[in-house]
């Protein structure tokens, strides 16, 4: 069967959706299946993509091809999303039995079984944290896609409730597919690997880690009071490091570590590639994650995989992730977030307890697992027999 896959955010977003989709996309090259895959992004040329296109192709298996559309991943969703013309995906890529849009939304197509991922529902359960002309796009263009899809894939149970609900999905239609941990998350001991990412960062300090786009949903705010209150709880050496792009709404984050007077204690390091991430969460003595809404929350998993004690927020798909390998916290009680981090640094019985348990729940989540699960779908939805 040949199956279609949209891989544009895979080659033009770094994290968030494209990280997912680059995981799944690499977890299927490894499997036998029979199928030719199409792998199909928006815009032409190798300027500001993740990775050059020959690059990609070269790693890719015979019965993988690239089809490269003609404009950009902006112009296609204001043709099929704003204006609504239904000219087919089809007509530039061929005919394909099964397309599969791991990025909320579907194209126009002629033919074949269709699905969608949906990785959260934010703009609607959190919408005053969510980019107004980004919000008003995804307000019509999700619940089409839904409605269209014979199947939707989403990224937590958490995330299922949120289709059904607000989007009126049968339950039946919609799959979890939990995203895995790439295996370069894991504890390090490469010592000069170590302090060449310390050197880099200028870390020469213990600190506390935050990873993720600053947003509002990812309560940074609040994180930031219960750094200040822990502060003010007692002396600690640790300094707070925010690692992270900027978003969008992001300047009330600023602006209350001005208010707090934090000064150098906290450190914007900006984003950081997966080529450093790995050896940063192992230099963490502990990661932080507040967040209000998570249609899944892979920094916390991948923050266990490397070995680093978690604590995150109770809110949304986080117990899922985190489950009992993690302290969790209510998501608007920065008090009880600074006393947990509290005991975290300074119990090292704690610590150590909550370090084993975080690498035996991040195991459980793996690419390969996915891809396997992924692979088995497509067949059923193709009605060929599944390994």
């Amino acid at each position: 069967m040949r199956i279609g896959i949209d891989y544009t955010s895979a080659v033009h977003q770094k994290a968030g959706i494209g990280r997912y989709t680059r995981g799944l996309v690499k977890a299927l090259a490894k499997l036998e299946s029979g199928h030719e895959y199409v792998l199909i992004m928006t815009g032409g040329g190798d300027q500001g993509l993740v990775a050059p296109v020959g690059d990609l192709a070269s790693r890719l298996p015979s019965n993988f091809q690239i089809k490269r559309v003609p404009f950009s991943d902006r112009f296609w969703a204001v043709v099929w999303h704003r204006v609504r013309l239904p000219l087919p995906l089809d007509l530039f890529t061929g005919s394909v039995q099964l397309f599969h849009s791991p990025d909320y939304v579907l194209p126009p197509l002629l033919s074949g079984k269709k699905v969608v991922t949906i990785h959260d529902l934010s703009f609607l359960r959190y919408p005053e944290g969510a980019e107004p002309s980004l919000r008003r796009y995804l307000e019509r263009a999700v619940p089409n896609a839904v409605e269209r899809a014979d199947l939707v894939l989403a990224d937590s149970q958490n995330t299922k409730a949120d289709v059904v609900e607000l989007l009126g999905a049968p339950p039946e239609k919609v799959e979890v597919l939990f995203p895995g941990v790439d295996e370069r998350f894991r504890p390090l001991e490469d010592e000069q690997l170590l302090e060449r990412t310390r050197t880099l960062y200028d870390l020469s300090f213990p600190f506390i880690l935050f990873v993720g786009t600053l947003e509002p949903r990812k309560n940074l705010a609040r994180l930031l009071d219960a750094y200040a209150t822990l502060r003010m709880l007692g002396e600690i050496p640790h300094r707070l490091v925010i690692a992270g792009g900027t978003g969008w709404l992001y300047e009330g984050i600023f602006r209350r570590a001005e208010e707090l007077s934090l000064g150098s204690d906290v450190i914007f390091l900006g984003y950081v590639g997966d080529e450093n991430l790995p050896a940063l969460h192992n230099l963490a003595d502990l990661f932080v994650f507040p967040s209000v809404y998570e249609g899944f929350g892979l920094p916390p998993l991948e923050a266990m995989a490397c070995g680093t004690p978690v604590i995150a927020s109770d809110s949304s798909s986080l117990p899922e992730v985190v489950g009992e390998a993690g302290l969790m916290v209510p998501s608007d009680d920065h008090e009880a977030l600074a006393e947990a981090m509290r005991r975290v640094l300074s119990d090292p019985v704690l610590r150590e307890d909550l370090v084993s348990r975080g690498l035996r729940q991040a195991s459980r989540f793996t690419w390969g697992r996915a891809g396997q699960q992924l692979l088995s779908t497509y067949d059923r939805l193709l009605d060929l027999p599944q390994g």
